[in-house]
């Protein structure tokens, strides 16, 4: 899967937007615009919105929230001022009773005056701080969207809202995982330090090539494998737990938004 393209790599984040919003961009969003904040989406009817916000304030690691709209309102007031949340991310996925319905690049024939939209931290934020910090992004070189995992790691529950965690990986040589951990801890509103380093197994992940969402990746020898909270997590609870109706972004696909990474830095 081919990501960044030479009419993506070098736009603000105001800019790729528009190119979003007008159909000429719908691929993931990881590598792009470095050093501005990425975010996951949730978008449900106000009568769930108390029990989610609850679910999230529960389990902060996989479910930072970052912001959360007015009801009914597609804009933001923090994260982004030219903002269209039915058409600004790549992708979103339509979830009817927990099954996936539909998947599109606008959400705009879907709305409901009663929707609120959640956004949630993503680790794309971090990667630009991981490269700064010498450390290579597999799936940014290899240029494939990153692999994540369904786990065993269970999750707090809120009103109907259950499930386990999701995690994204990412390869590290052993000698910088101490810096890979220092780096992402100091970022906790993108999910913080790793949750496991090095034994995919014990948080029930059989075969690290093998990936629930996303692409594989190469992991050279030397390296071990690194997983962090993923704020896919709430499409695995919708799918436990399914609610009449919610939309999310389809894995990989963030919207970028217009906030420094390193102002969410401890």
């Amino acid at each position: 899967m081919i990501l960044m393209t030479t009419v993506t790599a070098n736009l603000t984040p105001v800019e790729l937007r528009r190119k979003i919003r007008s159909g000429e961009f719908s691929l993931p969003t990881s590598g792009l615009c470095p050093g501005y904040t990425q975010a996951n989406l949730v978008i449900l009817p106000k009568s769930l919105a108390y029990d989610f916000l609850l679910f999230t304030q529960r389990n902060p690691r996989p479910c930072p929230v970052l912001e959360v709209s007015d009801a009914g309102s597609r804009s933001l007031n923090v994260f982004a001022k030219d903002v269209d949340l039915a058409n600004d991310f790549p992708k979103y996925r339509i979830y009817k009773n927990g099954e996936v319905t539909d998947e599109v690049t606008s959400v705009q024939n879907y709305w409901q005056e009663d929707f609120v939209s959640f956004l949630i931290g993503c680790s794309f934020s971090f990667e630009s701080e991981l490269i700064s910090a010498g450390i290579e992004v597999r799936n940014i070189t290899e240029n494939v969207n990153v692999p994540m995992f369904n786990t065993n790691i269970p999750l707090q529950s809120a009103g109907i809202f259950h499930g386990n965690m999701v995690v994204s990986m990412r390869p590290i040589p052993e000698a910088q995982v101490p810096t890979a951990v220092q780096v992402t801890a100091s970022m906790p509103k993108v999910h913080g330090a790793p949750i496991q380093i090095g034994d995919p197994q014990a948080i029930g992940i059989s075969d690290v090539n093998q990936p629930d969402y996303g692409d594989s990746v190469t992991i050279k020898p030397g390296e071990v494998p690194v997983f962090w909270p993923c704020g896919v997590t709430p499409q695995n609870v919708i799918m436990q737990t399914k609610p009449p109706l919610v939309i999310t972004h389809a894995p990989g696909h963030m919207l970028v938004t217009d906030v420094i990474n390193t102002t969410l830095k401890y």
